[in-house]
């Protein structure tokens, strides 16, 4: 019981076109890991009998509704529990329809995985890339694309390779961390729990194995400390607690918060469950805090820590999915439901709809409709305290309620606060010298080239102080150097020596620093140079600065991952202390903020791997995009 009660859960979901697979897959993983009681197998057994089915019908396991049943298809979203000795699984599988956009978006909002499922006849449909689109902007950091159906393809390589092709390309214009292809026949069990002797050209993981070693924990936000209080435990007068279920972070006793909106501070006295008192209280918790001091606190308050606070705003930019049949109205209000907090909303801007088949943006539609996708902004009633969709799933969703129905009409996710004019001319940082003229180079990045016999190229470490960027930096440029490749570092410590010796560590002066430092890398990567930059650049708007200085594609952003708990307990240069003690401002993680990478090159969890795994990972992908020579 005890082994069982500490294994990891994964939750994921399954998406793809009609007919693809999806209810006979998740069957199929019923059946191998010996999750169907008997009476459901006799069942299905039964019921494939007389509908004249040579073979057991596993989708039948899933597809509940006789409409379902009827049609060979699936119109709402079926929840499944299953486990293995390694981990437990909640599966949800979605409806494939257009028409059923909502369902599929409702099953996959809190999935850490998303299966799509192709068919290896009919290749890489339209609705197989409208579900990567909606999987990309659910944020759901892992997806598996199967293609399905091998059987019938006589399992042939080049068939997969065309279609591994084709939604790599098509990959490319979304935000997805991770992508694994797998070949496999969910009817005959092909590479779905045991590896299939009929592809003995695919030597990557079955579709089992990989579930049940995915990396998830790291996905997790464990930084951000956000509690939204939804009621208020007072059994007798020596007792007064905050109940509610974390969102994300961790929280310890001792540690000093802040409940919003009052802005009262107080510092956590206990962590209790039923099970009694808690060391710790992570993301997906549902715990009581006790505070040292009297502070009123009521449900919809949110407690956070004092140094790291979430968005405090009345004006949002989101993307919307409209779920009810009445199309929004632009003119009326509708009830906002964020966490434990529910605010009136209106509708201040609607900036365009999304064609999840094209992703055209449609900037002259007046209103969303059912199961239209938009960008848009919300004005409430009342503060709320977000976070970002992209940084925060939990802190950064919510939904819209018609007040007079109480009907759920929409499901939102947080992009950040509305734009205002001056946001929008942050990254005008300087403006050029008058009088000069751009000198060109006497030798072309070509010749540079041919003589290195590598590509030029910069790679942007980016990272939480003390996760590891310049030890994995240095240990790189050791690297190439004894490989001989033109290789040059610019640290983010060394470049304050002298060319950045005259800024500060406000976000200004911060912004300055790194578009110094974009210029000076442009230069040495037009002399044909390897350039590794290590940087905090906490600011995603200063990273796309120096994205938008070099030329296109030639940045590849290595977002090195570490937890901020894991970055103050290394703290080699104590630095984490001292901004704790209040001995530095502006620090980042703790008095300042870092804004992930949307979409990076490469991420690196350097507090689950070592220095000589992230070293040989950053290798193997410059190997991969070419930019090494040929040793």
């Amino acid at each position: 019981m005890q082994q069982k009660q500490h294994k990891t859960l994964l939750r994921f979901a399954t998406a793809g076109s009609v007919d693809d697979g999806k209810s006979t897959l998740l069957g199929r993983l019923l059946f191998e890991t010996k999750s169907i009681y008997e009476d459901q197998l006799k069942a299905i057994e039964d019921y494939s009998r007389r509908m004249g089915k040579e073979e057991v019908d596993l989708s039948l396991l899933l597809d509940g509704l006789a409409a379902e049943r009827e049609q060979g298809i699936t119109i709402d979203v079926a929840y499944r529990y299953f486990e293995t000795e390694k981990r437990k699984f909640i599966v949800a599988d979605t409806p494939g329809h257009e028409q059923y956009t909502r369902n599929m978006v409702t099953g996959a909002s809190t999935a850490d995985l998303a299966i799509v499922l192709i068919d290896a006849r009919k290749g890489v449909l339209t609705q197989s890339k409208r579900h990567g689109f909606l999987i990309s902007l659910l944020g759901i950091p892992h997806l598996v694309v199967a293609i399905n159906k091998m059987d019938l393809v006589d399992y042939a390589e080049e068939v997969f390779n065309e279609i591994v092709a084709e939604y790599v390309e098509f990959s490319r214009k979304l935000s997805i961390q991770d992508i694994t292809f797998i070949p496999l026949s969910a009817y005959k069990g092909d590479n779905v729990a045991h590896r299939s002797q009929n592809m003995p050209w695919y030597d990557g993981e079955t579709l089992l194995y990989y579930l049940e070693h995915v990396r998830i924990m790291a996905n997790r936000n464990l930084v951000d400390f956000r509690l939204p209080v939804q009621t208020v435990i007072r059994p007798d007068q020596n007792f007064r607690g905050f109940a509610g279920t974390v969102a994300s972070g961790v929280i310890r006793p001792g540690e000093e918060v802040v409940v919003l909106p009052s802005n009262r501070t107080s510092v956590v006295d206990k962590i209790v469950t039923y099970d009694g008192e808690m060391e710790q209280g992570r993301a997906g918790d549902a715990i009581v805090l006790t505070l040292k001091d009297e502070v009123d606190v009521s449900r919809g308050d949110m407690i956070c820590r004092v140094n790291n606070l979430p968005i405090k705003t009345r004006h949002l930019n989101t993307y919307v999915c409209w779920m009810h049949e009445d199309a929004m109205n632009r003119n009326g209000h509708y009830l906002l439901k964020h966490g434990s907090r529910t605010v009136k909303a209106y509708v201040s801007k609607l900036h365009y709809r999304i064609d999840v088949n094209t992703l055209h943006r449609d900037g002259e539609v007046e209103s969303l409709a059912l199961n239209d996708i938009g960008r848009v902004d919300l004005t409430t009633t009342e503060p709320l305290f977000a976070d970002p969709y992209a940084s925060n799933r939990s802190n950064g969703a919510f939904i819209l309620i018609d007040p007079l129905t109480t009907l759920t009409v929409a499901a939102g996710m947080i992009r950040g606060q509305v734009s205002n004019l001056e946001d929008m001319t942050e990254h005008k940082l300087t403006t050029k010298s008058q009088n000069v003229v751009w000198q060109g180079m006497p030798v072309g990045i070509e010749e540079y080239n041919l003589k290195s016999g590598h590509q030029p190229a910069v790679l942007w470490f980016t990272g939480l102080s003390g996760s590891g960027k310049s030890t994995i930096a240095k240990h790189l440029v050791r690297q190439l150097f004894d490989a001989n490749h033109k290789v040059v570092l610019l640290d983010g410590d060394n470049v304050r020596h002298g060319l950045c010796g005259d800024l500060g560590f406000d976000l200004k002066d911060r912004s300055e620093n790194i578009r110094r430092v974009g210029e000076v890398a442009k230069l040495f990567y037009e002399s044909g140079h390897i350039v590794v930059a290590t940087f905090i650049s906490p600011l995603l708007k200063d990273r796309d600065l120096v994205r938008s200085i070099l030329p296109q594609g030639k940045l590849h952003e290595i977002y090195v991952k570490c937890s901020l708990e894991t970055c103050k307990q290394r703290d080699v240069k104590g630095l984490y202390a001292k901004a704790l003690a209040g001995q530095i401002k502006d620090f980042t993680g703790i008095s300042s903020p870092y804004e992930e990478p949307h979409n990076p090159a490469l991420v690196v969890e350097s507090d689950s791997i070592t220095i000589e795994e992230s070293l040989e990972m950053v290798m193997e992908y410059l190997n991969f995009h070419h930019i090494l020579r040929n040793l």
